[in-house]
């Protein structure tokens, strides 16, 4: 209750009071106490389905209204570089596919922080990007992606690396201070490892640039490793095995119906 009337930015009180009247209106119970807080009843997940039905077709009838007629309505999706290109070449095409009217809009972010930052902003409806994400944020995992050695041609490794290996190593990784840098460090830590660290930035052709002129060896995704592959670097997995969840999220509100559909276009894809 608290959290609900926070996300209203009433008092807990006077929400506590809406759902009383609402519920005398009614003649039913929607939500019972247990213990120290409240569930919802059978009715009340009956009533708040059809609510959110009801809501639904109302913002098509808006969307359809601010288009002056047109039922194209657009989509914004927050997602950080090495994500972007599995987003435009699998998710986008599939849910256009089924949803044409939709003109759907990636917004490039520098890392998770910038995801977040889109979303918190109110410029992206979704993002993507891997977790952990701050808990004012809701997360729909989708996939685990493993993190990979992306190296220059000619370096004497096997295939996968073990973590030891890295000690020494020139590597080019995020800025310091930045979330995926701290990541990074406390896998060093873990694994006792201390590399030489050559580069430091969050700029995504800095990082690819390096290995390309064989400055540095670079962690990341493997999504991103397919495009460097294609472009002559080396790709090792690692050893231990590492490997970060990948989630569509959101913030704490009602969905556009358009973000729903994405959602569960997403969440389809990643169970088959």
């Amino acid at each position: 209750m608290t959290d609900a009337a926070r996300s209203l930015y009433i008092a807990q009180p006077a929400l506590s009071r809406a759902i009383r009247d609402l519920e005398r209106e009614l003649g039913m119970t929607l939500f019972a106490r247990s213990g120290r807080g409240v569930v919802v009843t059978a009715q009340g997940r009956r009533v708040i389905k059809l609510a959110r039905e009801a809501l639904d077709a109302v913002s098509e009838i808006e969307a359809l209204a601010s288009h002056g007629g047109s039922p194209e309505v657009e989509l914004r999706i927050a997602a950080t570089p090495s994500l972007e290109a599995g987003l435009a070449g699998r998710l986008v095409p599939a849910y256009t596919a089924e949803h044409p009217g939709v003109r759907v809009q990636i917004v490039r972010c520098e890392g998770r922080d910038g995801v977040v930052t889109a979303i918190r902003e109110a410029r992206a409806d979704l993002g993507l990007t891997d977790l952990p994400v701050p808990t004012d944020l809701i997360t729909h995992p989708l996939e685990r992606q493993e993190i990979v050695l992306i190296s220059p041609p000619g370096l004497d490794l096997p295939d996968p690396v073990p973590m030891g290996r890295l000690h020494g190593m020139r590597l080019a990784l995020p800025a310091r201070g930045s979330l995926r840098r701290r990541e990074l460090d406390a896998m060093f830590g873990k694994f006792a490892v201390t590399p030489v660290v050559v580069l430091e930035t969050d700029e995504r052709n800095g990082w690819l640039n390096a290995v390309r002129t064989g400055q540095a060896s670079l962690l990341w995704y493997r999504g991103l490793a397919e495009m460097a592959a294609r472009a002559g670097l080396v790709v090792r997995s690692l050893e231990p095995a590492v490997r970060r969840v990948i989630a569509v999220v959101h913030a704490r509100k009602r969905l556009p119906l358009s973000a729903q559909d994405f959602l569960a276009t997403a969440e389809k894809g990643s169970a088959a």
